[in-house]
């Protein structure tokens, strides 16, 4: 679980909740059921229309990274990839048979197969690389779906406030109507900034930082598989990913 994110979450409530009452407004003044149809609710129809069926689906399947991202730890992936390379040099590219099956992640077990079955070094790469590319790019537009809602929440907020001031000059005849009609219409300028630079901004880029990192423990395991394949020394492999990896640092 990423501590960070969770903190933030709830320090963005917070803020929100605790900014309202130190102002004087109150919890009250922030709900308005209007505001919410028109801001979110709004927001949302405009992705639909803006999304692929397909990559709003992904978003949805993604954003539970922004609370718990796919573990990554490169070091570690480094070593399981040297151990990988001690046995094809003992045992041959056959001895990885026995491992493709117990490999979890689908990536991983795709390179090791290629392996076992004595594909070239080069088209190990070509193969690999189409599907690390293909996905990153569906990853990258799914992050883009919050992106996208954070520029539009905003523009929303403010037809919120426009609709909410034009039903207040319409009660300029009855004054004491005119301080709540105000305070009400511009919280829908809240809900649409805050959202948007609380939530569905931040949101997009922690997905984004989630995804290269993803992308960068697959480049080594391509170069890793390469370099197995290639029949190179185990130290020279880990010699050669130790600097990739402080490269990409």
């Amino acid at each position: 679980m990423d501590r960070l994110s969770v903190i933030g979450l709830v320090l963005a409530v917070a803020a929100l909740i605790g900014g309202s009452i130190l102002k004087g407004s109150g919890i009250s003044s922030l709900l308005s059921p209007a505001a919410f149809v028109i801001v979110l609710v709004g927001t949302v129809a405009a992705i639909f229309i803006q999304t692929p069926p397909a990559t709003f689906s992904r978003a949805m399947r993604i954003v539970k990274w922004v609370i718990r991202p796919p573990v990554a730890d490169l070091e570690q992936l480094i070593q399981q990839i040297l151990q990988w390379s001690q046995i094809a040099r003992k045992e041959g590219l056959l001895g990885l048979e026995a491992l493709v099956e117990q490999t979890e992640d689908t990536f991983a077990r795709k390179g090791l197969q290629m392996l076992v079955d004595g594909t070239e070094p080069e088209a190990i790469r070509s193969v690999l690389e189409v599907e690390l590319s293909t996905k990153e790019h569906g990853d990258i537009d799914a992050a883009k779906v919050f992106e996208g809602m954070g520029i539009y929440a905003p523009t929303l907020g403010i037809i919120g406030a426009v609709l909410g001031l034009m039903a207040v000059m319409k009660n300029l005849a009855d004054p004491s109507k005119l301080g709540a009609g105000i305070a009400a219409a511009f919280v829908a300028t809240i809900y649409g900034i805050a959202s948007a630079n609380l939530f569905f901004l931040p949101m997009g880029n922690k997905l984004k930082s989630v995804i290269k990192k993803q992308v960068q423990a697959r480049e080594i395991l391509i170069e890793g598989f390469v370099s197995i394949a290639n029949g190179e020394n185990p130290r020279n492999i880990e010699a050669k990913l130790q600097g990739y990896l402080e490269k990409k640092e």
